[in-house]
């Protein structure tokens, strides 16, 4: 009977153990993983939805030919931009990938307000609109290529 408890006990204790190192491990390992998607090597795609009917694509397709694209296209760290439209929903997303998150957050926010305002400048005048942005941002996000 002493020799079964015994047992039990040692079997019982290296149960726990394995289960306490296993814990610890993948611990390490998320730990690791986190700190590589947040590094500022990495690509990083950034993610943005406005609001564009319709009846304004054309104009929104224009203004943003006219003002970002060339924009970016000068930008050190920029890779890329996709744009895409949802026609039911009416909502345009744009995709524009960097090479790193160091990168594109080193642009300074007035360059991007002066880019911004040039952009709905044109919306407007296509649009005969006077003041307002057209074309507001629904949503701005960051996306990790897997």
């Amino acid at each position: 009977m002493k020799n079964l408890i015994v047992y039990l006990f040692k079997g019982t204790l290296l149960f726990v153990m394995t289960i306490l190192f296993y814990l610890n491990t993948n611990n390490l390992v998320n730990a690791n993983t986190l700190n590589s998607l947040n590094s500022s090597n990495n690509i990083v795609v950034e993610h943005l939805r406005l609001h564009v009917p319709s009846e304004r694509r054309n104009a929104w397709l224009k203004a943003e030919k006219n003002s970002w694209q060339p924009w970016l296209a000068k930008q050190d760290g920029f890779l890329g931009r996709q744009i895409l439209w949802d026609p039911i929903n009416e909502e345009a997303t744009v995709l524009i990938k960097w090479a790193n998150k160091s990168r594109w957050k080193s642009i300074s926010q007035s360059d991007v307000n002066s880019v911004q305002e040039t952009f709905e400048n044109i919306a407007r005048d296509e649009l005969g609109e006077k003041s307002g942005n057209p074309f507001p941002l629904i949503f701005e996000g960051e996306l990790l290529p897997q």
